[in-house]
């Protein structure tokens, strides 16, 4: 089920606007740039793809997401790029790329180890021998959820030039690997709060190793920030780049 900060075509047009360009972009930009055919998994609004195609990307850029009001934002930007509804089971991209990314903490999202498992596969299916997939992961020694308090608002401008307030809240007791929390999106121009409810799994480097290495990938990077940094427990992220083993 696509959380409704996906799904709600008023918060999609809100997404670039809370999650500008940044280093973490310039980061998989690289990579992007780097590779003739791109898979972006859960692209969103296609920020990545749109401004490698923009930098000079000439090969082939194929976004996809399973929320349709995000693709909506990502069409209205690049008509060179190829769009897709839906997830990893979509289609069957039998070895078609040199490079799959899932930016965005979208790797999280996958929360059940069938899942994963399931997922893994898929991507190790659509690349081929020696291409790369690459993704964060917050790192949950660093423990971020506890940053995401109703005292923490943000308040950005909508397209249309009002003003928009965010916040998020844990939903408590948080136990295992699994973080449950809602983001609740307010504005005076609104009859009432919009609020998303979405689950995210935080797992440690040891773990993706092996699910990593269960599904033919060899982890060749590994970093704690987007500098390119250690991967250390006070790390936020684990920046991972793996290799599909031939």
């Amino acid at each position: 089920m696509v959380d409704r900060s996906f799904a709600d075509l008023s918060l999609a047009a809100l997404y670039d606007i809370l999650n500008p360009w940044g280093s973490g972009d310039d980061f998989y930009l690289g990579f992007v740039k780097g590779a003739d055919a791109v898979l972006d998994v859960g692209c969103g609004t296609g920020q990545l793809l749109r401004r490698a195609r923009d930098d000079g990307h000439r090969g082939r850029l194929v976004g996809l997401d399973p929320a349709a009001a995000m693709l909506v934002q990502a069409r209205q930007c690049a008509d060179d790029v190829e769009w897709v509804l839906g997830d990893l089971r979509t289609r069957d991209w039998a070895g078609e790329f040199d490079l799959v990314v899932m930016t965005g903490h979208a790797f999280q999202v996958l929360l059940c180890d069938e899942e994963l498992r399931a997922a893994l596969e898929a991507v190790r299916g659509a690349l081929r021998p020696d291409g790369r997939f690459v993704f964060e992961t917050r790192n949950p020694k660093a423990r971020a959820w506890e940053g995401w308090t109703p005292e923490r608002v943000r308040e950005v401008t909508d397209p249309e030039g009002c003003a928009v307030r965010v916040w998020n809240e844990v939903e408590r007791p948080v136990l295992g690997d699994r973080v449950t929390f809602t983001e609740t999106f307010d504005s005076d121009t609104w009859k009432r709060p919009r609020v998303s409810r979405t689950t995210l799994r935080f797992l440690g480097p040891d773990h993706l190793s092996r699910f990593l290495g269960a599904a033919g990938f060899t982890v060749v990077e590994q970093y704690g920030d987007w500098e390119r940094g250690p991967l250390t427990p006070a790390a936020s992220e684990i920046i991972t780049v793996a290799e599909a083993r031939p």
